[in-house]
């Protein structure tokens, strides 16, 4: 099966990035349009490690060795912060909070794949983030090519040729409230089988980190 390990805000959090999305978006996010697709809400996490395919008989040695490797790992408080696109196809919001410690835990994460003969790439050593919403590479491109034309015929640039540019501008700026990191949930991803033609993900296990409350 196809396998990431992550940590996801709290139900807070997601309510407060909902809020700013609505306000950026506008009617967009509940209808964005052929060629851009919103990330569900259930589903938006910040990734430690993506392990790709990983045989079904490797996930049990995987899950405890993960267990092994978190067990003197205490909570620490995360925010999501910032926002910026990657290559005009992906909006994210970033993290804020304790990212050094996010980030020691995902290469922990990424240990205890490598000692469960599992791979792994860990993803919060360059920039920690939350996908919201992607584009096609067509919506990217007609963006882009319509840019092309503006600056030919001398018009004043307009905002970056992505349909998530304004977006990401407006939620630099963004803050939300903090949450606790509790616990890494390794989650099966099924392309393609979820709504809007999407991934559909399932959590297979979690990694408590000591110390957290329900």
């Amino acid at each position: 099966m196809r396998l990431f390990s992550a940590v996801y805000p709290s139900p807070e959090s997601l309510t407060h990035l909902d809020g700013a999305l609505g306000g950026v978006g506008g009617p967009a996010v509940a209808d964005p349009g052929t060629g851009l697709r919103w990330v569900p809400r259930e589903q938006r996490h910040v990734t430690l490690a993506f392990h790709g395919e990983v045989p079904d008989g490797a996930v049990d040695g995987y899950v405890d060795a993960l267990g092994d490797a978190v067990a003197d790992v205490g909570p620490f408080d995360l925010a999501l912060a910032g926002s910026g696109t990657f290559s005009g196809r992906t909006l994210w919001v970033g993290v804020g909070g304790d990212v050094d410690a996010l980030r020691s835990l995902a290469r922990r994460v990424d240990d205890a794949a490598a000692d469960a003969g599992v791979s792994g790439t860990d993803r919060v050593a360059g920039r920690p983030h939350l996908t919201v919403a992607r584009a096609s590479a067509s919506v990217v491109g007609a963006d882009r090519a319509r840019e092309r034309r503006r600056r030919r015929r001398g018009e004043p640039e307009q905002e970056p040729a992505s349909p998530f540019g304004r977006w990401a501008h407006a939620l630099a700026v963004y803050r939300g409230p903090g949450w606790t990191v509790g616990e890494v949930l390794v989650v099966a991803s099924r392309l393609g089988e979820g709504r809007s033609g999407g991934p559909a993900h399932e959590v297979v296990a979690r990694a408590a980190l000591p110390g957290h409350l329900d």
